[in-house]
């Protein structure tokens, strides 16, 4: 399980029109959200990478950089973007799921097409949503077993504007017994 305020797994991916996404080098002022969505096959995960394409442009105004992750390779991931008409929010791919379940991200089995007649892949992981620190610790994490309830961006740029005025701390952290 990830813990706040610990270092996170490292993510190196490419990213749709050219480059390579590392977090370790992300360099983003306050940080950096990770939105780890379920492919193109999921019609929830395009509402809510529109919604975070629509925010993306808040978040940069707190210094917060946005990328949205799946394990799908790039023409899928490339047809996605297009989907939403992603302009600012990047898109990185092919998500390993070893790398995946290292972010504690659920893996779900194919269940054929669905209702938007898309084919899932054999394999793929459940949504992720996660701000990391320019240091590249945990401060905020949610991970899901269904595509359903995910946490609004909106709701995200309130609580960063509140952390940052008050130099609020990543909770969570405690290991010790309870």
């Amino acid at each position: 399980m990830l813990m706040p305020r610990q270092k996170t797994p490292d993510l190196l991916l490419p990213l749709l029109g050219g480059g390579t996404f590392d977090l370790s080098k992300d360099g983003a002022e306050k940080g950096t959200v990770v939105c780890f969505y379920r492919g193109l096959h999921c019609p929830l995960c395009a509402t809510y990478l529109a919604e975070l394409e629509k925010k993306t442009a808040d978040f940069a105004e707190r210094g917060v950089t946005t990328i949205a992750i799946s394990s799908d390779g790039e023409d899928r991931a490339q047809a996605m973007a297009e989907k939403i008409g992603a302009k600012a929010l990047r898109f990185g791919y092919d998500l390993s799921l070893a790398k995946a379940k290292e972010w504690g991200l659920y893996i779900s089995t194919s269940r054929g097409k669905t209702s938007i007649g898309i084919e899932e892949p054999a394999l793929f992981s459940e949504p992720g949503l996660f701000m990391i620190t320019p240091q590249q610790t945990l401060y905020y994490g949610s991970v899901q077993t269904m595509p359903f309830v995910r946490p609004h961006f909106s709701e995200l740029v309130g609580a960063l504007d509140f952390a940052i005025q008050n130099d609020y701390p990543a909770r969570g952290e405690y290991e010790g017994a309870v």
